[in-house]
Parts: C-alpha cells; sequence; structure tokens
C-alpha cells in the first residue's frame, strides 16, 4: 500500500525507529529537568531515607490500551539515566488493560522512584489516551476496508511519541513531517485556475520526486472538479488524494471515478471527522481516513503508582 510503512512493522520495531535510544534518552532528561528534579525534590527528601529501596507497580485506573512502557524502559536504562529506576514492562504495548491491572513495574531507590513518578505517569497517561482515542476510531470502521491515519496535529515535543501511541491503537501513521512526504494543500494551490492545476501541480510534483527517500507525494481537493484534474495527471506523479470536507455522497463519486479510470490512486477523506462520520467515509469507499482528533481529543488516561513492597 502507497504511504508510509512505518504503521506495517512490529512495535518493538517501530518504537526502535520512531524513538531511537538517543531521542528517549534527551526525552526524558528534559521532562526531569521540567519537573525540577536535578534542583531536588525537597518533600521526598526531607522524609525518605536514601537508602529506601522499593518495587513500585503501574497500574491502569482506566481501560487503556498500554503505550509508552518499552521506550521508557529502554531509556531508564540507558546512561545516563542508568541507575536510577528501572522499568519492567508487564502488558506488552499495544494490549487492552483493564482498571486495576499491573502494567508494568519501577524498581530502585525510594527516592528516585518518587522523584520520577509523576513524568513517567503523565507520559504514559498521554500515550495511553491517544492509543485508546484511535482504537476507538479503529473500531467504528472495522467492517470497512479503510485505515484510520493521524495528522501532524500533535502536542509540540511529543511528534514522535504520540504517532507511536496511534501505531499502538491500530492507527496507520501519515507523514511524520514536512520532511518525509509532499502534501499540497489548499493553502498551496490558492490562485491556481482549475484550468492550470495540471500543469502546475506536475512541474512541483516532478520536482519534489527528486526529494530522496520521499514516502508519498498527495493532493488536496475540495471539488469534483479538482479532483478530476489530478485523476488526470501523469500515472505515478500522485500516490494519495485528500477528499477535503466533502459529503460522503461527493467522496462515492469520487471512488467511483477512481475506479472507472483504472487509477491506483488512494482516496482520503479528512475534515473535522468524529467517530460517526468516520464512519460514513469509510462507507463511501475510501482507502483512508485522516482524523486529527486521535490526538487532539485525546483524553490522558489515569494511570497510578502503588509502592508494594520493600525489597
Amino acid at each position: 500500500m502507497t504511504g508510509s510503512n512505518h504503521s506495517v512493522k512490529p512495535l518493538v520495531e517501530l518504537s526502535a525507529e520512531l524513538l531511537p535510544t538517543p531521542h528517549v534518552v534527551e526525552s526524558i532528561q528534559g521532562w526531569f529537568s521540567e519537573d525540577g528534579i536535578n534542583r531536588g525534590d525537597v518533600t521526598t527528601n526531607s522524609i525518605v531515607s536514601p537508602t529506601d529501596r522499593v518495587i513500585a507497580s503501574i497500574v491502569a485506573r482506566d481501560t487503556l490500551i498500554v503505550s509508552g512502557l518499552e521506550p521508557l524502559a529502554r531509556g531508564l536504562s540507558t546512561p545516563p539515566l542508568a541507575g536510577r529506576v528501572m522499568l519492567h514492562a508487564d502488558v506488552a504495548e499495544g494490549a487492552l488493560a483493564t482498571p486495576g491491572t499491573c502494567i508494568g513495574r519501577l524498581e530502585g531507590g525510594r527516592r528516585s522512584v518518587l522523584a520520577a513518578e509523576r513524568t513517567i505517569l503523565n507520559l504514559l497517561g498521554r500515550l495511553s489516551g491517544v492509543a485508546v482515542m484511535t482504537g476507538r476510531f479503529v473500531k467504528a470502521v472495522e467492517q470497512w476496508p479503510a485505515v484510520i491515519c493521524d495528522t501532524r496535529k500533535t502536542t509540540p515535543g511529543l511528534r514522535l511519541w504520540e504517532k507511536y501511541a496511534v501505531a499502538c491503537g491500530g492507527g496507520t501513521l501519515h507523514r511524520l513531517g514536512l520532511h518525509d512526504a509532499a502534501l499540497y494543500k489548499d493553502n498551496h494551490l490558492v490562485g491556481i485556475a482549475d484550468s492550470e492545476l495540471q500543469s502546475r501541480l506536475g512541474e512541483a510534483i516532478r520536482d519534489a520526486r527528486a526529494t530522496p527517500d520521499l514516502s508519498f507525494v498527495e493532493v488536496e481537493v475540495d471539488t469534483l472538479e479538482q479532483f478530476d484534474a489530478v485523476l488526470s495527471l501523469e500515472p505515478g506523479l500522485v500516490d494519495i488524494v485528500l477528499l477535503d470536507n466533502m459529503p460522503s455522497e461527493q467522496m462515492s463519486e469520487a471512488v467511483q471515478r477512481r475506479d472507472l479510470s483504472g487509477s491506483g490512486i488512494l482516496l482520503e477523506a479528512s475534515g473535522g471527522l468524529n467517530l460517526d462520520t468516520a464512519a460514513n467515509a469509510a462507507a463511501s469507499g475510501v482507502d483512508r481516513i485522516a482524523v486529527g482528533a486521535v490526538t487532539r481529543h485525546a483524553m490522558i488516561a489515569d494511570v497510578g503508582l502503588d509502592i508494594q513492597v520493600e525489597a
């Protein structure tokens, strides 16, 4: 299938690719610094002995889809973070966990565990929430072939982490950023007459395809007239056409026109889609459904830490 192939990989492999260990370590160090861990945990240091060691359970308080344990465990075991706390995963990435399930354990000095607690739980809660929201959209369209794709509507600084969470929820990754795919949207095409669209796009796409390792070329259209112009381009120039804010009837018509033309272009629905309208879009016969809500509207899942055993 044309487009990003990240999501077809096993999650452990995808985690290593999207979130290489140096990036994970740098991220964790930044989050610890943001929480003041480098300046000292005033509360914990005033009441907890520096020799105390603990094993603490990371517990799902909500029903959630697990995301983030693997990269966090990898980062926390890598210098200069190694030796503070160890994270052991008890549930696989992408697995469903019900309330009360222990999804992992933190082991180390009690001071270190308590200092790292909030950062770790914040990230796991955010990623698991994105995975849950993605899973809801995937479930809503499961009777049709269409796949749910993410967008670039991600939290600044968490782009790769949230995209990984989308994959944990069963979604398909869109482009990672501006560099790895070409997507010609309305603001790129404004001012270009329909009569000039083919020639201008053809020239631009040939230039973009000179970029090494380009994942795909996609063009956004608002009308069936624009769609016909793109469909008439030289075969192989465009991989995906984004049908922006089209009613399901127009999307169905676009699917029919594509099929009659014999084109291999994929069609992607987009534009303010929710669980109900995503299902309608899938029923129209499109191949992909781009949903910003998988990250934008995701709730942070409730994940807690229970210190159970004095080691």
